[in-house]
């Protein structure tokens, strides 16, 4: 039996896609970064995964046409900061564009000078390991040098384009 050897074209639009994607329900990220030149770098992502536990690695995926790609390719470090239910607020001001993302956001210094986001449920703090382009996109894969979690928060959640801060049973 012979295998094809690339996919058959797509039966559906580029917003049906979307909209099936946005089926599946995720947790919110924001990814930060520190850049050569001091300035400090962050996102709102929720194409984060495990991928090992020995070692310890992550991956989330970001446009290749994003803004802060040069930093976060260059860098040797940024933390996936996992957010609670209360931080709906920062995870939309960190998904708009052309604002002080950082106006009066509480952070500690990470490692490689990565913030770590205050109120956080959980943070990654991650040496660049490496990088692969697919798509549109680039999947950077994370080694986890650091984490920390608070075992009594509540998850802020995706889906449906829409957040989630109530998680009912």
């Amino acid at each position: 039996m012979n295998t094809p050897r690339r996919a058959k074209p797509p039966t559906f639009s580029p917003d049906e896609f979307r909209k099936a994607l946005g089926m599946f329900a995720t947790g919110v990220t924001i990814v930060t970064a520190r850049a050569a030149d001091g300035t400090l770098v962050g996102l709102t992502a929720n194409s984060f995964n495990s991928v090992s536990l020995a070692p310890p690695l992550v991956l989330w995926s970001l446009a290749r046409a994003a803004g802060s790609m040069p930093a976060l390719s260059a860098g040797s470090h940024y933390t996936v900061n996992i957010l609670a239910a209360n931080q709906k607020a920062l995870a939309k001001r960190f998904a708009t564009k052309d604002i002080d993302r950082w106006a009066e956001v509480e952070f500690t210094e990470g490692l490689g000078g990565a913030p770590v986001l205050v109120g956080a449920a959980a943070s990654f703090e991650c040496f660049n390991r490496s990088r692969y382009d697919e798509g549109d996109h680039v999947i950077f894969v994370g080694e986890v040098e650091r984490c920390t979690h608070d075992a009594g928060a509540s998850p802020l959640l995706f889906h449906g384009g829409r957040f989630y801060t109530e998680h009912p049973l």
